[in-house]
């Protein structure tokens, strides 16, 4: 059983206009999870994960999966200086509020995950527990300046068969398990057909702000943002073979977090693919481990605080159609 989502339209602080898929039952007694992607990734990476948390038949939840600004069916941004995590992080807050997401268990795919880090010493009371998916503190220099070589500078692919050869090129190494039917997939993830081309589904102007980025100047550690996780859950999801997220790291975050929940995923790279049901049922529950710590704290008189204020009105707008 799955559960399709909808789409609403977030007004963004500075009045952008945000895509979110909505899946499940705003009303749920459970606690939300809401899905952040990578950082040329879409809503649309999670929605096996997001149809089948939602459609759950003993712990059926809310999901959201947003699209950043640049990315999906959000707007894109006149300036590229502002595809960047702080106005990304008040992007995030904007949706939460104007949806009435919070506190919620967030899932986190590479920078959705970075973002789950910066939110939680911004907002605590939004966060009630957090994977991170294939993402840490310290990101691999060596998987950053792969993400630099092809981000904004991918060929335009004749067809979707082709953008998938492209894929395969690229990420095969990672995920030497996957098929043709899965590479077009993936494919129809990261382009969209517009005017008789093959555009990407994100912004090329992303590839503005890792100019910057080499092996001598990698992005800054982020353990003080982690560690502001503590109060909650939290789980990291790695691929084998990733790049990006190295076993040290792993175990230097284990060491931080002792109670830190632990998933290696085997023959898959940067970023694990969150659609098997084996890691679906793992992600369920720690779900369910959050919604018990959660009712425990308020149980105990321990005031649990939304995400509060912005600053800023945030609208929101119903779109029942496709993606």
């Amino acid at each position: 059983m799955t559960a399709s989502g909808v789409s609403r339209f977030v007004t963004a602080p500075d009045g952008l206009r945000l895509h979110v898929r909505d899946y499940g039952e705003r009303g749920s007694q459970h606690l939300p999870v809401v899905c952040l992607p990578g950082l040329s990734r879409t809503a649309e990476d999670f929605d096996v994960l997001a149809s089948a948390i939602a459609a759950d038949a003993a712990t059926p939840r809310r999901v959201l999966a947003l699209d950043y600004r640049g990315r999906g069916r959000s707007d894109h941004d006149r300036n590229p200086k502002n595809y960047a995590i702080p106005v990304e992080l008040a992007d995030v807050i904007a949706v939460l509020v104007a949806l009435g997401a919070a506190p919620a268990i967030i899932v986190g795919t590479s920078r959705g995950g970075l973002l789950a880090m910066a939110l939680a010493p911004q907002r605590p009371g939004a966060v009630a527990g957090a994977v991170l998916n294939d993402i840490g503190p310290v990101i691999a220099s060596q998987g950053l300046m792969r993400i630099k070589g092809y981000v904004g500078k991918l060929p335009e692919p004749r067809t979707f068969e082709e953008g998938a050869d492209i894929l395969r090129r690229i990420a095969g190494g990672q995920f030497p398990n996957l098929g043709a039917a899965d590479w077009l997939a993936a494919a129809k993830r990261g382009w969209r057909e517009q005017d008789g081309r093959l555009i990407p589904t994100y912004d090329p102007a992303l590839a503005h702000n890792l100019t910057a980025i080499s092996p001598n100047r990698p992005i800054p550690a982020m353990w003080l943002q982690f560690e502001a996780l503590a109060r909650v859950p939290v789980m990291v999801i790695h691929g084998a073979n990733s790049d990006i997220l190295s076993s040290e790291t792993v175990e230097a975050m284990q060491t931080r977090n002792p109670e830190m929940d632990v998933l290696v995923v085997p023959d898959q790279g940067h970023a694990p693919l969150l659609a098997e049901p084996d890691i679906i049922a793992r992600i369920m529950q720690f779900a369910e481990k959050c919604d018990a710590i959660h009712a425990e704290a308020a149980a105990s008189g321990i005031r649990v605080n939304s995400v509060g204020n912005v600053g800023h009105a945030s609208s929101v707008c119903d779109n029942g159609g496709g993606r």
